[in-house]
């Protein structure tokens, strides 16, 4: 995981806490960084993941 392109991204992105799903895959394939990459970096920075296309999280 390169957690500081992601961090680059999210902030590009104005992602601060708080991000949906949809947004998740959108910023995954905009700037070709893996799912997976981004639940993780998410995990560990305490950015809660809301409104998942598979009612995951609520």
């Amino acid at each position: 995981m390169d957690a500081e392109r992601i961090e680059q991204a999210f902030k590009a992105e104005g992602i601060g806490k708080r991000i949906s799903c949809p947004e998740a895959f959108a910023i995954a394939g905009k700037y070709q960084i893996h799912k997976k990459d981004i639940a993780e970096y998410c995990n560990a920075h305490g950015i809660k993941i809301h409104g998942c296309q598979l009612g995951c999280f609520r």
